[in-house]
């Protein structure tokens, strides 16, 4: 008797009740329940832990939903309400007022002031240090021979041009980086807690002496700029300057560490991709924008809060509905892209939405470009036997909501 067939476990998921998008097996699985969420439920109410919201997965809809006006990122101006759909003690509630979460007018006043770090001149001159900094990098690495790529190259590279853009000294930056791993590492349980009642108070402290430091000892940084900016009339507040020392470290730091370990990696999953890099390396641009799609770190941005009772997909919503795109699914939907399962370095057109779309479009979006293109160029040109150390089957993905990342990524340099 033949041995009954194995049930599939993603068939087997029911879409009528509320998948848990920061969940392990959401982790491991999430590209498969994408296609599903597409196909079958593309306007999904699912939640985060214990955080209900609904989840728009197909492309069209996830960038309708960027644009729609009938959503505000401020959930305090669409419910009347609190800012944070969970209640935040006073010591960090800065965190919760960052320019990501606030809408026009006053997210176009943020934005205004913080842009200027991003023009072409400055991200040349940061793409210098870059440059140094990788091969620094590289030379101990291949001392070692065998490394974990992430915290040996991926991480300091970005931690090196925040902490250089805000101003941070050397001997601050592993404290102040350590407090804000507890923000991005966990969103449920006891993480949580000792986040809230722990690290993420003293790190608001640690920014507002920062914040001291440099009106009375102004350095060429971005957060003496603010500051400035603040003196010379934009009345940007010290908690505006506090969430906005946090958004730059969490988005500039995390995002683009990720960003570099994914690239890496896929290139090592398709060795016919890497092997054309390799003899087209005009193609890198490319490739960089087809990794962002195929395998980007961030999966969905902030949420948007309904200003009214509405209808989206089919699905009713109340005012104050808690709605958030995903753009992990939206990046691999067969309606917008050609064979989207497919990694293809010279993929065009790719309009992915992998920093956003809209008014939120990722500022930092030029500045990671540039990071992961010289990363990613200079290890494979000084690596070219690259190998994974240990078998695909052994990485492990991190269990965390609208994510990709990994727990490590052991590599061969040769």
């Amino acid at each position: 008797m033949a041995q009954a067939a194995l049930a599939d476990p993603i068939a087997e998921i029911d879409l009528g009740r509320p998948i848990n998008f920061g969940g392990r097996f959401f982790a491991e699985n999430k590209y498969a329940l994408y296609e599903r969420l597409r196909e079958e439920a593309p306007v999904h109410r699912g939640r985060i832990s214990v955080v209900r919201a609904t989840f728009v997965s197909r492309y069209a809809d996830c960038v309708s939903l960027l644009k729609d006006p009938r959503f505000l990122r401020n959930r305090s101006t669409a419910t009347g309400g609190r800012r944070s759909p969970i209640p935040l003690p006073k010591s960090i509630v800065a965190l919760g007022e960052s320019m990501i979460v606030e809408d026009d007018p006053e997210h176009r006043r943020l934005r205004n002031l913080v842009k200027s770090a991003f023009t072409p001149a400055p991200i040349a001159r940061l793409g210098e240090r870059v440059e140094r900094l990788s091969h620094e990098l590289l030379d101990a690495a291949q001392k070692e021979g065998r490394v974990d790529l992430i915290p040996a190259y991926a991480q300091p590279i970005p931690v090196t041009v925040i902490q250089e853009m805000v101003g941070v000294s050397a001997e601050d930056m592993p404290r102040f980086r350590d407090t804000m791993k507890a923000l991005t590492q966990g969103l449920s349980g006891w993480n949580v807690a000792r986040a809230l009642v722990f690290e993420l108070p003293r790190a608001v402290r640690f920014v507002r002496d920062l914040i001291e430091r440099k009106r009375s000892d102004p350095g060429p940084d971005i957060l003496t700029g603010l500051i400035q900016a603040e003196e010379e009339g934009d009345r940007l507040s010290e908690d505006e300057l506090v969430s906005m020392v946090f958004l730059l470290i969490i988005a500039g730091y995390e995002t683009t560490a990720h960003l570099i370990t994914n690239g890496v990696l896929t290139l090592l999953q398709h060795p016919d991709q890497l092997e054309r890099l390799r003899a087209e390396p005009e193609l890198l641009d490319s490739a960089v924008e087809e990794i962002v799609r195929f395998r980007g770190p961030i999966h969905g941005t902030k949420p948007g809060y309904a200003r009214e009772d509405l209808t989206l997909g089919g699905v009713e919503l109340k005012r104050g509905a808690m709605v958030m795109p995903l753009l992990g699914a939206a990046n691999h939907d067969p309606e917008a892209f050609d064979r989207p399962e497919r990694f293809d370095i010279a993929r065009s057109p790719n309009r992915h939405l992998g920093f956003g779309h809209g008014n939120h479009f990722c500022l930092g979006a030029q500045l990671a470009r540039m990071e992961t293109r010289i990363a990613l160029r200079n290890l494979l040109e000084r690596s070219p036997k690259l190998r994974l150390a240990v078998p695909e089957q052994a990485l492990k993905v991190q269990s965390m909501a609208l994510w990709h990342r990994y727990e490590s990524l052991p590599v061969v340099l040769s």
